[in-house]
């Protein structure tokens, strides 16, 4: 017999690639006595050589599996020994779920894998799985099996799905139905609460479906989703139905949208939370919140009332308050209407709402409540409460006390409480509540017949408590005075001091006629108005003492007039001494104005010694205009020798009046009279236009200056004036004349006038009307003058200004030598604003202010001085104005070395050259600008100036002075110029130097014929922010330079989007035109390149380009491109045509194509790469048919993987081709005894290593039993040796099993699955 190790080793040499059988042959070889059995040999020497393939791994785990040597598996699937299938993990499932699973996964069995998670209820690794390898797992079916066996599990993974990205796999109410179909409740409203979350309008369907299934099962659980508010969506109407049903009627109100169906469910209080049902009101309108509580009354009264109540109150606002007294009032519920108001009343002011809260608290027996709000409220109607309570008759009055005490009913209140027997209330209100009415309940009471004991009791009970003066007023209106004479007396004896006492007292002393003027006179304490009042009917003299007493004047002046008695009132009047009193018994309107004066001219002032009296009753006269009446007695007191003759005040008294009432008088007093104030007088007699008289006044006192005064000012006569200064030769009249004669315009008279007096005061003036009058020389003297006497800047400066103006230069020159205060530069700027260049020329030399003297010195054309005092001055502005005043006179030179200085300024560099340029100096100011380019402090925009300059007048130097000025350069200003010039070639420039490369390379464009340079433009285009440009640089060269696109594009490869390119280049129909472009960059394997290249190789039948471009990029429509290609007439073509089939997967076409063009290595190629056992067996067949011999033994080397062993023996015996096949025979024979050699050897390796490893643990036992002697009996035992698992059948031992990171996987965390992406 053939030995199968010789065998195997044969099969192993002649073939080397692994069988692809089922190992049946091994099997039949007969087993030797005391040998291992052959398929154990065999499979030995395999794992020793390398890794088992997908049929001996099954067929060698079989036999494991069999022995429960499961460590064995997880071992060689540690050393990555045994090829992993799906029928591999089958059959190890049996023994161990985890090492199936590991098996599935390396062998992509993926629906296995998802199957294993789903049972071991690892759901969310099921997903990541599925997502990692792309596998779209039936997730209904898995779902249905989870929820047989865990439905919270299937929970869980429901909710998993809802979150996956692209949304849900199946759809939720599909979901929904399969728990609900095994009854599971709350499973299904578990996971729709998760998923509905989100509250979408178009799950509204299961929002509605959710909240059915629970209100039939479980409506408590109904009841809080629906509070939660977490749905918006669901069919509201249903649901309130099914509410109603479940008993939550408080939802089923929240949900009805029509009143009878509201009005029907809210009559169920008996089974709505109070609070939610008044809650729920807050919701409805007015009106059918109205009528559900109308309802709600007329159902039950007594047991809704406190709902309807709570509710009016939280919602009175929106119902309105009216609307819910009148629910209340119609049915007739005052307790419902004194609730409701109670808790309203506080915060309104409604007089109805008061008294209707009155009105239900008096007839629900609130009596306390009732006397609380009459006493404290502030807005009921007290009229109607009081006719109300007296209506009532409330057996408690406190009430309608309250009211009329409050609001001024005490007479009602009075006559209703003495009516009603009810005398103890009203001696409380008396003596407790409010003693001061007690004078209105006294009157009432007098009015009703009340004995007078009782009144006399009643007020004597008050005593002090009582007021007086309305008491005495209640009984004087009802002529019962003499009641009170007891108590009045009494309240005398005790020391009263009150006057209503004393009035009333003396009021019954007058009537009684008991001495009333020794009472009048005597008495300090009675009122003289209110008892001379009294008196003046019964008694006017008695009224007179009545009203002296009390200085009462009008009412005298009134008593006095009635009764003829003038003598009294001329007496009073001028012993009271009141302005005020003499202003109204003088008073025009007064008729009896004369018959007073007759009495004070002939009794009263005659009887009087007092001086205060006539000056008041002077005094009096004159405020009253009587000038006549008072002339005619002043002349008397003070003409006639009298004891008032000399008195001062009456002599200025007499000459006022009389200035006055009488001015023809005047002259003889002043004359006459010499104890006056002679000022004082004279300034009235001015004021009255009395001039000669005031005039005599002053020259009477010695007044000068005063008297010159009313010369100039009132008679206006300067002659007279001068006269009079002549006469009096005074300083002070002289500067009064002399201010007069500058008024009136006499510039000289009055500086004549002023050198006399001596009067430098008023140079200000003198000054300016001299300047107004153009009288300088006058106006020297005086200011040579006003020198002497003060030290005034402003005389000295306009004393320069006056030489100035009459030409005497010498005298300025001198004058400003010697010592003075003159402000030399202000005259100097008044002389040169006023053109007097010559005079402002000195004072600027003088004082060195040579900007001023260098414009002074323009003014006077003597333009080289003016450069010279600029110079010193060194200022911009004084520079500016003499260059530009030389340019005007074209003195450019010196215009030039000003203009130098003043472009060193940059603010000022621009105004120049605008001057130069408005006035067309074009060719001077680039000669100005070119020599500042020298100086030491020349700037960016003395060359930025100067570029724009050449870009407008001299273009032909502007590149050059763009190329040697570019760094101090103003750039942006320099391309607004350049723009606006068109200079594209200079522009171009200044942006690429500016770094605006997207407008440069615009500029190329817009511009080529100018601006256009390939090598400046390859530079500028690749630098551009702007993408779209390098597009229209494409069009651009595709019009205008198609010879360089292909430079420009390999510039541009890295930038642009090719396929873009390649689409701009189809459409215009210049493909070919960038080929070497297209080659260039179609190592980025871009779709559109290569299919254009592709286009391109087959239009010129460039096969080999084309196979190498299909070879090295695959970024094309490869079927498009063989289709268009397996007809080409050329064979080469055709041959690619199948190359490109072969690489697509299309095995068949591929073939098929070969075949047709005897292409047959090609055909055997492809079936070999194509891994289909199919497609090589027919390949044979057809070679067999073709009676290609040659060909079938060279297809069963290439195919030599794919092709069954039995196939090719039949198929050569029965086609006589054995010898043709026998070469693949010594393979096949030769690679298999090579994998038995092998596993023999590792068996025998294996078991040397078994037997060294049980010798040393048996050394190891025996070496702890002798120590294990010597050990306490309370140590535990040693671990039995021998653990490590025992050996195959046949003495095939089993090596320990390693980590569990084998098996081509990870090591497995502690909990729940490895990372898939190892996987």
């Amino acid at each position: 017999m053939l030995d199968l190790a010789f065998f195997t080793s044969l099969v192993r040499l002649y073939f080397p690639w692994h069988l692809s059988s089922d190992n049946s042959w091994v099997k039949s070889v007969p087993v030797q006595a005391g040998q291992t059995p052959p398929l154990l040999q065999y499979f030995g020497t395999l794992l020793t050589r390398g890794k088992l393939n997908a049929f001996e791994s099954l067929e060698l785990s079989r036999l494991v599996v069999n022995q429960n040597k499961k460590n064995l598996l997880e071992n060689w699937l540690a050393e990555d020994k045994l090829e992993c299938s799906e029928e591999l993990g089958d059959l190890v499932k049996t023994v161990d779920n985890d090492l199936a699973l590991k098996i599935y996964i390396k062998a992509r069995a993926t629906p296995k894998v998802v199957a294993a998670f789903a049972e071991r209820r690892e759901f969310d690794k099921i997903l990541i799985y599925s997502k990692q390898v792309g596998y779209t797992p039936d997730y209904l079916f898995l779902l249905q099996t989870i929820l047989r066996t865990d439905p919270q599990g299937a929970v869980n993974f429901a909710l998993m799905m809802s979150q996956m990205e692209g949304g849900c796999p199946v759809d939720y109410n599909t979901i929904t139905d399969l728990f609900l179909q095994r009854n599971l409740i709350r499973e299904a409203t578990a996971f729709l609460l998760d998923v509905l979350k989100p509250n979408l309008p178009e799950h509204g369907y299961l929002q509605t479906k959710v909240l059915e299934i629970n209100l039939v099962t479980f409506p408590n659980v109904a009841d809080a989703i629906l509070a939660n508010g977490m749905f918006s969506h669901y069919d509201r109407a249903r649901i309130a139905q099914l509410c109603e049903k479940a008993g939550l009627y408080i939802r089923a109100l929240q949900h009805y949208t029509e009143l009878p169906d509201i009005k029907r469910v809210i009559v169920n209080t008996h089974a709505i939370e109070p609070q939610a049902l008044v809650e729920f009101f807050g919701t409805l309108s007015k009106e059918w919140a109205l009528e559900c509580m109308k309802d709600l009354l007329m159902v039950n009264l007594r047991g809704n009332l406190q709902i309807i109540v709570q509710t009016a109150k939280e919602y009175c606002e929106q119902l309105g308050v009216d609307a819910c007294i009148k629910l209340f009032e119609q049915f007739k519920s005052y307790e419902g209407l004194y609730f409701f108001l109670g808790s309203y009343l506080s915060s309104s002011e409604d007089p109805d709402i008061h008294f209707k809260y009155i009105e239900a608290a008096a007839k629900t027996g609130q009596i306390k409540e009732v006397e609380r709000v009459t006493r404290e409220s502030n807005f009921y109607d007290a009229e109607k409460t009081k006719n109300f309570l007296m209506e009532a008759k409330l057996p408690d009055a406190r009430p309608l006390i309250n009211v009329c005490d409050r609001f001024g009913f005490v007479p009602d209140l009075t006559h209703y409480l003495y009516t009603n027997n009810m005398l103890r209330y009203i001696e409380g209100y008396v003596q407790k509540v409010n003693p001061g009415n007690a004078p209105l309940v006294v009157g009432q009471l007098l009015d009703d017949e009340c004995p007078e004991d009782f009144i006399k009791g009643l007020i004597l009970s008050v005593r002090s408590l009582l007021p007086v003066e309305p008491l005495v007023e209640e009984c004087e209106k009802r002529n019962r005075l003499r009641l009170l004479t007891q108590f009045l007396e009494h309240l005398v004896s005790e020391g009263s001091q009150d006057v209503h006492v004393h009035n009333a007292l003396g009021k019954i002393i007058i009537d009684s006629n008991n001495n009333p003027e020794h009472f009048l006179t005597t008495n300090p304490y009675y009122d003289s108005r209110v008892v001379g009042k009294y008196c003046e009917k019964r008694d006017p003299t008695l009224a007179v003492v009545a009203y002296r007493r009390g200085q009462c004047d009008d009412e005298l002046v009134n008593v006095t007039n009635k009764n003829s008695l003038f003598k009294l009132q001329a007496r009073y009047v001028v012993e009271r001494m009141d302005a005020d009193l003499w202003d109204k018994v003088l008073n025009p309107e007064n008729e009896y104005r004369r018959q007073l004066i007759d009495q004070v001219v002939s009794t009263a002032l005659p009887e009087s010694k007092s001086p205060e009296q006539v000056s008041a009753a002077v005094k009096a006269f004159m405020t009253a205009d009587l000038p006549h009446e008072l002339i005619e007695l002043l002349e008397k007191i003070v003409l006639q020798n009298s004891a008032f003759s000399g008195n001062f005040n009456l002599q200025n008294l007499l000459i006022l009046t009389a200035i006055k009432a009488d001015p023809s008088r005047v002259m003889d007093y002043i004359n006459r009279l010499d104890n006056f104030d002679g000022p004082a007088v004279g300034e009235v007699a001015v004021e009255a236009q009395l001039y000669e008289e005031a005039f005599a006044i002053f020259k009477k006192f010695n007044l000068n200056v005063q008297a010159v005064n009313v010369l100039l000012d009132n008679i206006r006569s300067i002659d007279r004036a001068v006269e009079f200064a002549f006469r009096v030769e005074e300083e002070s009249v002289w500067s009064q004349v002399g201010r007069a004669q500058l008024r009136e315009g006499l510039v000289s008279d009055a500086i004549e006038s002023f050198i006399r007096a001596d009067d430098a005061t008023e140079f200000l003036a003198v000054i300016k009307a001299a300047e107004d009058s153009n009288v300088y020389h006058d106006l020297v003297k005086y200011l040579l003058m006003v020198r002497q006497k003060t030290k005034e800047p402003k005389v000295d400066s306009e004393l320069i200004y006056a030489y100035a103006k009459i030409d005497r230069l010498g005298d300025i020159e001198e004058f400003i030598l010697m010592p003075n205060v003159a402000n030399l530069q202000n005259v100097g700027d008044r002389l040169y604003d006023e053109a007097l260049y010559e005079a402002a020329k000195i004072i600027f030399a003088f004082i060195s202010n040579w900007a001023k003297l260098a414009v002074t010195l323009v003014k006077l054309k003597q333009f080289q001085g003016a450069v010279d005092a600029a110079r010193k001055a060194n200022s911009s502005k004084t520079w500016k104005e003499v260059c530009f005043a030389c340019v005007d006179a074209e003195e450019f030179r010196l215009a030039q070395i000003c203009g130098l200085n003043i472009i060193i300024q940059v603010d000022d560099l621009e105004e120049v050259s605008e001057y130069y340029q408005n006035r067309g100096y074009f060719n001077e100011l680039i000669s100005l600008m070119e020599s500042g380019l020298g100086l030491e402090r020349a700037h960016m925009g003395i060359f930025t100036e100067l570029g724009v300059l050449y870009a407008r007048y001299r273009p032909e130097k502007l590149m050059e002075h763009l190329k040697l000025f570019a760094t101090r350069l103003n750039i942006p200003k320099l391309i607004r110029a350049c723009d606006e010039q068109q200079h594209w070639e200079e522009l171009t420039y200044l942006y690429v130097q500016y770094d605006e490369f997207d407008n440069a390379a615009t500029t190329i464009m817009n511009h080529s014929p100018e601006a256009w340079d390939h090598m400046q433009f390859k530079d500028v285009i690749v630098k551009v922010g702007n993408v779209e440009l390098y597009y229209k640089a494409v069009h651009f060269y595709l019009q205008e330079h198609p010879d360089l696109i292909n430079d420009v594009l390999n510039v541009l490869a890295l930038r642009v989007d090719h396929a873009r390119v390649v689409d701009i280049m189809r459409k215009a129909g210049h493909l070919r035109l960038v080929k070497p472009y297209m080659v260039a960059v179609q190592s980025n394997n871009v779709a559109a390149v290569n299919e254009a290249l592709n286009e391109i190789y087959v239009e010129e039948e460039d096969y080999d380009r084309l196979r190498e471009s299909i070879d090295l990029h695959d970024n094309f429509d490869q079927l498009g491109l063989a289709q268009k290609i397996e007809k080409h007439e050329l064979l080469e073509m055709r041959r690619v045509a199948a190359y490109i089939y072969k690489k697509a997967g299309r095995w068949k076409q591929s073939i098929v194509l070969s075949k047709k063009d005897n292409l047959y290595k090609d055909a055997m190629e492809t079936c070999s790469q194509s891994g289909d056992r199919e497609l090589s067996e027919e390949l044979l067949v057809y070679f067999i048919e073709q009676g290609k011999k040659e060909c079938f033994a060279s297809c069963l080397f290439v195919c030599y993987d794919l092709i069954r062993p039995d196939v090719v023996l039949e198929l050569a015996w029965m086609n006589n081709m054995i010898d043709f096949a026998f070469p693949y025979l010594l393979q096949f024979i030769r690679e298999y005894t090579s994998k038995v050699d092998e596993l023999v050897k590792d068996k025998i390796e294996a078991l040397k290593e078994v037997k060294a490893k049980e010798k040393e643990e048996k050394d190891m036992v025996a070496q702890q039993n002798m120590y294990a002697q010597l050990l306490p009996l309370a140590l535990p035992a040693p671990p039995m040796p021998g653990m490590g698992g025992a050996g195959m059948a046949g003495g095939f031992a089993v090596p320990p099993p390693p980590p569990m990171s084998g098996m081509g996987m990870p090591p497995m965390p502690p909990y729940g699955m490895p990372p898939m992406g190892s996987y």
